[in-house]
């Protein structure tokens, strides 16, 4: 299945597999009619970098438009620059500033996030946004208002002081598996498109990509999954296992 969404602000071609498609949007559309007047309730969609969790996000936001369901990041939540070039983490390269590892668990505001799933329960606020043109994070446009909620990050379902809680927030979690080596050259391949070079592009995913990959798929509750997915090379994912 090919179509045509818009991912980061840039319009993407996403090929992925229908029969996951299928499979989804009828389940998407029972939990729609389940949530209690005047609630809202919230999807989880948790992946390793480069796995493809945004684009599959919003190629089910336009397959199910008969719900009105919205897509939300939790990249808005990154600390801002200043929180980051001014806190310092333990690193197998020594102490470094939060800075040089932008997309670790520790770079992000968990607090704020669960603030925000509670208070977004019953009411319509505005999400917080990740601008990439100027690599911070930048007020929301538009209020969160449709009853069904999808957030997808990284570090959705990670068992983790402070992220492991966040699931009382969710009904259902989706869980994309991956192997090491795609992911490795879909974000080398991602950083060179972006204008890097290979040197510099394997550089970044050695320094920050890799690690984050190898939490996210040994960090993970895989007991708090309900549909674990896996990674196609031909496609953005095919449909797994269902707990």
């Amino acid at each position: 299945m090919q179509t045509q969404v818009v991912v980061n602000g840039l319009e993407v071609e996403a090929v992925v597999d229908h029969c996951l498609v299928d499979a989804l949007v009828p389940r998407l559309e029972e939990l729609a009619a389940q949530v209690p007047a005047g609630r809202r309730d919230f999807v989880f969609l948790a992946a390793p970098p480069g796995a493809g969790k945004s684009t599959l996000a919003a190629v089910l936001v336009k397959c199910a438009e008969q719900l009105q369901m919205q897509t939300v990041g939790i990249d808005g939540f990154h600390f801002p620059r200043s929180v980051l070039t001014g806190r310092f983490v333990e690193t197998e390269l020594g102490r470094v500033p939060l800075a040089t590892v932008k997309g670790a668990p520790e770079t992000f505001d968990v607090v704020a996030l669960d603030r925000q799933l509670r208070a977004s329960r019953e009411r319509d606020l505005v999400w917080p946004e990740y601008d990439r043109r100027v690599h911070e994070v930048v007020p929301g446009r538009e209020p969160v208002s449709a009853s069904l909620v999808l957030v997808e990050g990284n570090w959705l379902l990670l068992d983790e002081p402070g992220w492991s809680d966040l699931t009382e927030h969710s009904v259902y979690n989706v869980f994309i598996e991956a192997e090491p080596a795609l992911l490795r050259d879909r974000l080398i391949d991602r950083k060179i498109r972006g204008g890097l070079s290979r040197d510099e592009a394997t550089a970044f995913y050695e320094r920050s990509d890799r690690r984050n990959i190898e939490r996210v798929l040994t960090r993970t509750d895989r007991s708090k999954v309900d549909l674990l997915l896996h990674l196609n090379p031909e496609t953005t994912t095919t449909s797994g296992g269902v707990r």
